[in-house]
């Protein structure tokens, strides 16, 4: 294997990386359906569970117990907020290499999440794919 071999497929990577951080965090930081629960709304069921499960059968207690889980690890995130920016800039730098060398178009960047305005930035055009 040549050294530019090697070094295509190091840049390989490093693209593939940054596209992939990037794509997870847009996922993640996609709105979910419903109601936004509130942190008093989580403490209120956290404090409901409690009583509801001194009188609970052992499946009720184990499904309890899992929502007490759940509810806690989400009032332990709920303050956190996700910066795109770092992982936007790093997508901008490799997005047009990467969708020329992968056959991916514009519309299919679109229709996964990516903002019009971050692929303008970053190059790649309707045009293309």
């Amino acid at each position: 294997m040549t050294n530019e071999h090697k070094a295509a497929l190091a840049a390989g990577r490093t693209e593939g990386k940054a596209v992939r951080d990037y794509l997870e965090a847009l996922r993640t930081a996609k709105p979910k359906r419903g109601r936004k629960r509130s942190t008093d709304s989580i403490v209120k069921r956290l404090t409901a569970i409690e009583a509801e499960i001194v009188d609970a059968d052992a499946v009720r207690e184990l499904k309890l117990v899992q929502e007490r889980l759940d509810l806690q690890a989400e009032l332990a995130h709920a303050n956190d907020t996700l910066d795109l920016s770092a992982l936007e800039a790093e997508f901008v730098k490799v997005a047009k290499g990467y969708s020329t060398r992968n056959g991916i178009s514009y519309a299919a960047w679109r229709a996964i999440g990516v903002d019009a305005a971050v692929l303008k930035t970053a190059g790649v055009t309707r045009s293309e794919g």
